[in-house]
């Protein structure tokens, strides 16, 4: 080993320490929000996540979990730090990357380098890795336990193999690591796609170095050869040697006759055996180039076979067991992702199309009596000709999409956009908003931690700006200096060494602009998607390192001495990761926030014993499900997503038996909610009912079949339709009362029935299994709804329900007057002041982001302020004062800023007796308004804008009525002044 060897391998474990060292004091603690909560249950005990599963990720979080050694508490922990681990080998790995390319500039081999080149290599090296451990976007993902650092790590790895390759001579060994190469891509394939998008680059690798004399034609053929590598992986190896599998299966079941896996492990057989006899005969026959390429083939399949994890476990039916991948036709589906749909790329249907004729596409598959029979077909709607377009990017017609393009693009309703508007979305949204923004972030700066917020300047400044944007932690400027550095890397490796920068800027927009064209973003995502693109800002740090080598060259005529040279560019080149750690760590720093664990708890101890729970997104179910799969918390709650419970899979999974918890009271059979089943329920409206229908009644007519309630489709089949909007439910006031369930005030309410509105509106399949679980229940279990669902979730109900916390229980009792539902303050006061946890949310120096300033905080303070207001409504104020002193402490502004929520605790301060910290609210919330909307008007923005101005209406009317008329009369006075300058 020569002398720069060594130098540089110990400068690569050195780089790593100080990347491991961050990561492990920035890690948070327990399970972050979205879907890591989800992730580290699955990874304790080898459960099925959502499509497509990852399942190397969760067999190395298995192992990491088992350090945790029985403390169910550091699980989560454990499971991070494989986030932890493989993103601090992404960063040894990309120092020895920087390292290649650096050397490959100055054109000699290791030995020949002088003192001041090896200074010079390993500081571009050290620079470049350090740039990018510190990164916003890399550091995220590296202190939780999501698949991104570990998908970045395979992509580290297998871009150092392909550069190490080529400078291996002896064929011999380079096609070992040629085949070592496709292992690893095979591997990563069970952990995410990503790393498939450097295989058109890399093959410029392989051309450049088999072809000595390369020409723009071979280079072009190269390129495509790699994209031909990656449909073969991306199409062959993912889809279609399943889907053919599948293929097998059915002709082997339905037409020769044969059990169940007959068809799969014939292909198998059949596939395996071919593939080993072209092996042995391509090495006979010594045809190096296909005997290499059949193994490297070969190796693929090997890492991907990882993917047997989830069969295998989805035929254990655990809790978590998404699609429930347990035969080969599932299987298929969930490789497919066919649950989130598809999104035009090359031509198809703009937001403003309506679908002309639907045509039956792939058959549906199930089992039944020994065969496969087709359940339904997938469809696929017909469009007019002038209702596409070429690269459609405005094409979502989904939720609140429409009007959101119309905004963006000035768009009048009805009308169609344009090629120009469509192109226009392309670059201004997609390119823009969700690209070009989140390269900002990371390498010049940040304008806060709000959703949308957008990168800073280096002339921008905290001057003029309100308090919360000023303070904002995630507010950091990098003054441009780690993206001038990458445009000097660029522009060194564009005079020294062009094929190099072919293939880094290839990879570059492989995996940024080439993906923002595949991901075909609709106008709004439901949390920011910086994540996806850190490939692309991986390959920058390739350029911000070799930037030094740059200013290396640049002063050459200022300092002769080439070490003096090397060390001044280092050092000038080591001021951008010093920037971008000093001023990132706050905001990246979780080693004492819980808040997500603690928030699922409150919720789970909202509800009574074997209550059943209604709940929505990720964000409202993953941090439950891990709370109870890995901690073992309140498994007597039976947690049931509503986006998930409009499938057959789910249906069934809750009527089954889990934990603590009995199978949900669901009478419809498998045939009634099977995929293509009661999908929608139309309303349709017949006369004989429209005063009202029987719940029970209608849920057996629908369970039947009953032609009584089906109309027939433009397709000729019938389908079970709402007749009414008014449901009635039966009940027997004396059990009901024997339950004792309700409070004895509301016992003169019950009656012998349970009516109410619906609305004229569909049900989709969701509601109407919610509908037969109310029904079926019959008061045994209670059935609680959380809080955070939208209100279609309620089904018109919430005037039967009580809160009890973070969600309503629905009781068969209509409070008078409830319309948000009735809070019964004894179970609430119970709850949330004595069976809540608060970890750490008081603590200055944690950090909170917007995820916890969103939901979490809005759950406890609504919840604190219904209770509150009940309290004081019955006079109980000594109550009402512990309780609303309580949220204040354990919820201070200095952590979680006061919202439009909080503007209500100032009227019931007031009503308490305490004036004086009323006002000091008061104060503080006013004066931010003001700021905000001071900020608004000289910017001609609106952001929050009608939010301070509900804020600063509040505080005067709370002001007024605590007979503080001064203060009254100045927050009306800016209330007016605002209202008229902001047109509010």
């Amino acid at each position: 080993m020569s002398k720069f060897n060594r130098i540089n391998t110990l400068t690569g474990w050195l780089v790593f320490a100080v990347a491991l060292v961050t990561y492990l004091l920035t890690v948070e603690r327990t399970a972050s929000f979205w879907d890591c909560g989800e992730f580290i249950a699955c990874s304790y005990k080898l459960q099925v996540p959502h499509p497509p599963g990852a399942p190397l990720f969760l067999l190395i979080g298995r192992l990491f979990s088992m350090m945790a050694l029985g403390d169910v508490t550091q699980v989560a922990y454990w499971v991070n730090i494989v986030s932890v681990m493989s993103s601090a080998f992404t960063i040894l790995f990309l120092f020895w990357s920087i390292t290649l390319l650096s050397r490959k500039l100055l054109g000699k081999k290791d030995e020949e380098l002088n003192l001041g080149e090896t200074i010079a290599v390993v500081g571009s090296g050290l620079v470049g890795a350090l740039a990018y451990t510190y990164s916003d976007s890399f550091w995220f993902s590296a202190v939780e336990a999501e698949v991104y650092g570990l998908s970045s790590f395979f992509t580290a790895i297998v871009i150092w193999a392909v550069l190490k390759w080529e400078r291996i001579e002896d064929d011999a060994a380079a096609n070992r690591w040629l085949i070592f190469t496709f292992y690893l891509v095979g591997l990563s394939i069970g952990v995410h796609l990503l790393n498939l998008v450097t295989i058109p680059a890399l093959a410029l690798v392989y051309y450049f170095k088999k072809y000595k004399n390369p020409s723009l034609w071979g280079g072009i053929a190269a390129f495509v050869g790699g994209l031909v590598v990656l449909m073969i992986i991306n199409s062959g190896v993912i889809v279609w040697l399943p889907s053919t599998a599948g293929k097998f299966e059915i002709f082997f079941v339905n037409t020769l006759g044969a059990p169940f896996s007959v068809g799969i492990v014939f292909f198998l057989l059949l596939f395996v055996g071919t593939l080993i006899w072209g092996i042995r005969y391509t090495a006979k026959k010594e045809k190096e180039v296909w005997n290499t390429a059949l193994l490297s083939f070969a190796f693929v399949l090997i890492g991907y076979s990882s993917y047997f994890l989830v069969l295998v476990r989805s035929n254990f039916n655990p809790p978590i067991n998404e699609n429930d991948p347990s035969d080969v036709i599932s299987y298929v589906s969930y490789l497919k992702r066919e649950q989130y749909g598809s999104r035009p790329l090359l031509f198809g249907p703009v937001f403003t199309a309506r679908p002309v004729n639907s045509e039956q596409g792939e058959p549906i598959y199930r089992k039944s009596n020994g065969k496969y029979i087709i359940a339904d077909y997938r469809p696929e709607y017909v469009y007019e000709k002038n209702q596409q377009m070429l690269f459609p990017r405005v094409h979502s017609n989904q939720m609140n999409h429409p009007q959101l393009y119309r905004d963006k693009l000035g768009l009048a309703e009805g009308q169609k956009p344009s090629m120009g508007d469509n192109l226009a979305f392309f670059f201004s949204h997609q390119l823009g908003h969700m690209y070009w923004r989140y390269f900002l972030w990371n390498f010049v700066g940040r304008e806060s931690d709000e959703e949308g917020a957008g990168g800073l300047r280096p002339w921008d400044t905290n001057q003029g700006l309100p308090d919360v944007m000023a303070n904002n932690r995630a507010r950091d400027n990098f003054y441009m200096i780690p993206f001038l550095l990458g445009l000097l890397g660029i522009v060194a490796q564009a005079f020294r060494r062009k094929q190099d920068l072919l293939v880094t800027g290839l990879l570059f927009m492989m995996m940024g602009v080439a993906l923002v064209v595949y991901l075909n973003s609709p106008p709004v995502e439901p949390r920011e998607r910086d994540y996806i693109y850190v490939g692309s800002f991986y390959i920058f740090a390739f350029w911000i390192g070799l930037g030094v080598m740059f200013i290396y060259d640049f002063l050459t005529k200022i300092l002769p001495s080439a070490p003096a040279r090397a060390g001044l560019a280092t050092v000038i080149g080591l001021s951008a990761p010093l920037l971008m750690g000093a001023k990132g760590w706050d905001n990246h720093d979780r080693s004492n926030r819980y808040h997500s664990v603690d928030f699922a708890k409150n919720l789970l101890n909202s509800c009574a014993p074997n209550a059943i729970l209604f709940t929505g997104g990720d964000n409202d179910t993953f941090p439950l499900w891990y709370v109870q799969e890995v901690e073992g918390f309140r498994t007597d709650v039976r947690v049931c997503n509503l986006s998930l419970l409009g499938t057959d899979w789910y249906i069934g999974q809750m009527k089954r038996k889990t934990y603590e918890s009995d199978p949900l009271p669901i009478s419809l059979e498998y045939e009634n909610f099977a995929a293509g089943k009661n999908d929608i329920v139309p309303f349709y409206e017949m006369p004989a009912v429209k005063n009202g229908i029987n719940l029970k009644e209608y849920m057996a007519l629908v369970k039947q079949n009953n032609a009584a309630i089906q109309v027939p489709l433009t397709s000729g089949e019938m389908t079970s339709i709402l007749p009414s909007s008014v449901l009635v439910l039966g009940i027997n006031p004396n059990e009901v009362r024997k339950m004792n369930i309700l409070k004895p005030e509301l016992s003169a309410f019950v009656k012998d029935t349970m009516q109410w509105t619906m609305g004229k509106r569909d049900l989709y399949k969701s509601d109407l299994i919610m509908l037969d679980i109310i029904a079926t229940n019959d008061w045994k279990r209670p059935v609680y709804f959380s809080g955070t669902l939208t209100n279609d979730n309620y089904l018109n109900l919430k005037e039967f329900m009580q809160l009890e916390g973070y969600a309503y229980r629905l009781l068969p009792v209509r409070v008078p007057g409830a319309s948000d539902g009735y809070v019964n303050t004894d179970i609430m006061s119970e709850n949330l002041m004595k069976k809540t946890f608060w970890r750490e949310l008081d603590n200055t120096n944690a950090y909170y982001d917007g995820t916890y300033k969103g939901s979490p905080a809005f759950s406890a303070r609504i919840a604190f302020m219904r209770l509150v207001d009940q309290l004081i409504r019955e006079g109980k104020t000594e109550k009402a004062k512990t309780a609303l002193n309580f949220i204040l402490t354990k919820m201070p502004d200095k952590t979680i800023p006061y919202d439009q929520i909080t503007a209500n605790y100032v009227n019931y301060l007031f009503a308490l007796g305490e004036p004086k910290k009323a006002l000091e609210i008061a104060e503080v919330m006013s004066r931010r308004a003001e700021d905000i909307l001071k900020y608004n008007q000289q910017h001609g923005v609106n952001q929050d804008t009608n939010i301070q101005l509900y804020i600063l209406q509040t505080l005067a009317n709370a002001c007024r009525e605590g007979k503080q008329e001064a203060q009254a009369k100045k927050y009306e006075t800016l209330l007016q002044q605002y209202m008229t300058a902001l047109g509010g």
